[in-house]
């Protein structure tokens, strides 16, 4: 949709009109006023527009005289518009899309630019702490859906010029904000010139999932791999330390998490609470974290392993052994299980708040006890996999713990068709997945083991003291 305004206010406002469905969207307002002796009309979106601000400037209006009309639009917003975003625009295009943003639109009979007014307001929610990243210790606030909140929460934290807050827009009928924050000193400039020409070449009708398809587009990555190459956090404070780190952090409109970039296994494992805590504490965390994940990963696999050869246990472990008959096959109750749990996680995703607590109470006794008595269930598969339900919360990131889920079935089902060697197959496939993964950035996905680097591995695993001097 190409065209600049005419001037003339009849026209401009049959073009409007009609791009607009006046008569069909009752959202669309407009009012037409007569300031002086030249007749004004002014388009908003009804929600997203501030009432107050716009009745006064109307009724400042109105005290204009005729004589004292400035002869261009840059004159009169200079002098006849006391409000801090305004900006003149005479592309039509540039001004729908303003429009449908929130911006009030003013047209003025005679003048061949049009006055966007940025007094809109959008329907958020509470920066209140979000549900899966919360601490023990720390801010409570976190991210929303609105996007000039989201900024403004990482600019509280970093009161410094040298934070960029760039924005774009993507999406050919949605026109989704998006913005790239950085420091300008510490970034890659190299990482950064090659996301923002990423960003700039998608051609997609609109970014339907938000995030997710921002990351698509961004990095179309070999499905077969399951570990994330990004790290979403809905903590403001989270988002701001990567920044300060040199990182990239995107934000994207009706999105309350933050796409960090680059991130390597190590960045998706950290948590806010390493550092909310002491050094020797916050070490503590790291490593049992990064040790619990590994037993998530193995914990049921090297049991069917054991239960496939049992003259391998040792004698002190000899109390792990299935003492009731098994009446179906240990992995076909460890694969059910996994699903079973899927299944119950969705359940109460989409059970209501007031039946939570009913449903958990069903879903213990029927699942639980219940179960095993029935025989479908040995007591010592359901303590490994509720251990492993509980331990995969352990990990702040969804899709890390769906990647070692993944990792896991392929390391069960592999045991249980191979035995000893397709335990090894299995995890030399995952080791494979997680060495052969690059970042954005095209570097490795498990530095800095490789490339090898002591100093970066002990700061990963150890929580040193904040350094209080700039890197």
């Amino acid at each position: 949709m190409q065209g600049q305004m005419t001037g003339c206010l009849d026209q401009d406002k049959k073009l409007f009109d009609g791009i607009l469905n006046i008569d069909k969207n009752f959202d669309v307002v407009y009012r037409v006023i007569t300031i002086g002796d030249r007749k004004a009309c002014l388009y908003a979106i009804d929600g997203f527009m501030k009432d107050e601000t716009l009745l006064r400037l109307i009724q400042g209006f109105c005290a204009i005289k005729a004589a004292d009309l400035p002869e261009d639009a840059h004159g009169f917003a200079k002098k006849y518009l006391p409000y801090i975003e305004v900006g003149l625009e005479n592309q039509v295009e540039s001004l729908l899309t303003q429009l449908l943003s929130g911006v009030t639109l003013m047209f003025v009979d005679g003048y061949d630019k049009c006055m966007a007014i940025d007094c809109r307001t959008y329907p958020a929610r509470g920066v209140q702490e979000p549900e899966k990243d919360r601490v023990l210790r720390g801010s409570r606030d976190g991210f929303v859906e609105t996007l000039v909140f989201n900024t403004a929460l990482i600019r509280r934290r970093i009161r410094d010029p040298k934070l960029i807050n760039e924005i774009v827009q993507v999406g050919e009928s949605s026109k989704t904000d998006i913005v790239i924050s950085y420091m300008e000193d510490r970034v890659d400039r190299e990482l950064l010139d090659k996301i923002k020409n990423r960003i700039s070449n998608i051609k997609v009708d609109a970014l339907t999932m938000n995030q997710e398809s921002l990351a698509e587009c961004l990095y179309q990555s070999k499905w077969y791999n399951p570990f994330p190459k990004f790290k979403f956090s809905e903590r403001p404070d989270t988002a701001a330390a990567h920044l300060l780190e040199g990182n990239i952090v995107i934000l994207v409109d009706n999105s309350p998490a933050a796409m960090i970039l680059p991130s390597s296994v190590f960045d998706i494992v950290e948590e806010a609470d390493d550092y909310y805590f002491p050094p020797l504490t916050g070490t503590y965390l790291r490593i049992s974290r990064f040790l619990i994940s590994f037993v998530t990963l193995t914990l049921t696999p090297v049991y069917l392993l054991f239960v496939q050869n049992p003259e391998w246990l040792p004698s002190w472990l000899e109390f792990t052994r299935v003492k009731e008959a098994v009446n179906v096959p240990i992995i076909l109750q460890l694969l059910i299980l996994e699903f079973a749990i899927d299944g119950l996680r969705l359940a109460s995703v989409s059970t209501p708040s007031m039946l939570s607590t009913p449903l958990s109470v069903i879903a213990g006794l029927v699942v639980g006890d219940f179960s095993v008595s029935s025989g479908w269930f040995n007591a010592e598969t359901m303590l490994y996999m509720a251990f492993v339900v509980i331990a995969n919360y352990t990990q702040a990131s969804f899709e890390f713990g769906y990647a070692l889920k993944f990792m896991r079935l392929l390391l069960l089902i592999l045991t249980a068709l191979f035995n000893l060697w397709g335990f090894i197959a299995g995890f030399v496939i995952t080791v494979l997945c997680i060495v052969m993964n690059k970042t954005i950035s095209g570097k490795s996905y498990i530095y800095p083991l490789i490339p090898f680097s002591w100093k970066e591995i002990r700061q990963r695993l150890v929580r040193t003291r904040i350094p209080f001097e700039k890197k």
